[in-house]
């Protein structure tokens, strides 16, 4: 019988060692997740039935514990009190006219990422359908028949070189409209053709028009544009804005836009723009934002902040859209906000 070369026998003993090291790393990594879960305070709880009956805002809850990821449910008129939980994770979360869209990442052997859209009542899951990549944003219309979906799929950040975004509109019923990087795209009245450019952070006006951010690594910009769901055709609006929200009444967009550099990433803080006018109003206290805002009301922005010093925790605030708004915190370990009237 031929006995193993040494060389063999040294690569078994070596990938024997990582075998036993993996999953060593393995166990440890999943007892100290435990042991942090088991020491994490517990969440103030409440029937969700009972803050579904009245207004409310819909969130991804990022307290430590067990319930870490989950959608949760608050009351706008206590949004600091007692939260009641779905048994839904998502990363990100929008709710609209019954309809929830939860972009979602399922871990297993092999990582993949899914669209759930949900009954906002009973939070049954009502259809899915593959994501792209990593979620990062996701709005309804109104009305709840459209949903727009964002994924990352290159790199991690906005702040990442080379990043690419695929942004898909479906229909409620899972019929595709399409990704709309193959529309059209106008800016300052000349066709642009740019093979690295990139769309994402969509808000509907209505079952046709639409408000996104347009980018280019190339040419260093990005714009807000306005573009057709039936014309299949966008065109820049203004320079310098990302990841619109329209106001309810449709008078107002906020978006965010760079204020300055850190340790050579981007800088963004809120800004609104009245469309009629096109005067633009920046909110000084929200430097530091990187976050597709909502509306609370007509007069209040929400959006997430990563809490210092706390890894995987953020927390939603509100501000008004006046220049000398100061921002509140207004629900602690929560992130992806949406209101619910």
């Amino acid at each position: 019988m031929r006995r193993p070369a040494p060389r063999v026998v040294a690569l078994a003993v070596v990938a024997l060692v990582v075998a036993v090291g993996v999953s060593a790393y393995a166990v440890t990594a999943w007892r100290s997740r435990e042991a942090a879960v088991a020491a994490a305070p517990s969440v103030p709880a409440t029937a969700l039935g009972d803050v579904l009956d009245a207004p409310h805002l819909v969130f991804r809850s990022t307290l430590p514990g067990s319930t870490y990821g989950l959608v949760a449910a608050v009351p706008l008129d206590a949004p600091d009190g007692p939260r009641a939980f779905t048994d839904v994770a998502c990363d990100r979360v929008d709710v609209a006219a019954g309809t929830a869209s939860c972009l979602r990442t399922v871990r297993g052997v092999v990582t993949s990422f899914e669209t759930l859209l949900l009954d906002a009542r009973t939070w049954q899951v009502e259809r899915t359908w593959p994501l792209p990549g990593i979620p990062s944003r996701t709005r309804l219309s109104d009305d709840g028949r459209l949903v727009a979906t964002t994924a990352f799929v290159t790199g991690h950040s906005y702040t990442a070189v080379g990043f690419s975004t695929q942004t898909d509109v479906h229909h409620a019923d899972g019929t595709a409209v399409g990704n709309i990087e193959g529309f059209a795209l106008e800016v300052d009245g000349q066709p642009f053709t740019a093979v690295d450019r990139n769309l994402w952070g969509v808000t509907f006006v209505d079952d046709d028009v639409f408000y996104a951010t347009a980018a280019s690594q190339s040419a260093g910009r990005t714009w807000l544009v306005r573009g057709s769901l039936a014309a299949r055709a966008m065109e820049s609006v203004q320079e310098d804005a990302e990841c619109p929200a329209l106001s309810p009444d449709g008078t107002r967009v906020a978006y965010k836009k760079v204020v300055g550099t850190a340790q050579g990433q981007s800088v963004w803080a809120l800004a609104v723009r009245d469309l009629a006018s096109g005067t633009e109003t920046l909110l000084p206290g929200t430097r530091g934002v990187d976050d597709q805002a909502e509306w609370l009301d007509d007069a209040t922005l929400l959006y997430g902040l990563a809490r210092a010093g706390e890894p995987g925790v953020t927390d939603v605030w509100a501000t008004g859209t006046t220049p000398d708004a100061v921002p509140r915190l207004l629900v602690p370990g929560a992130w992806s906000p949406s209101v619910v009237r």
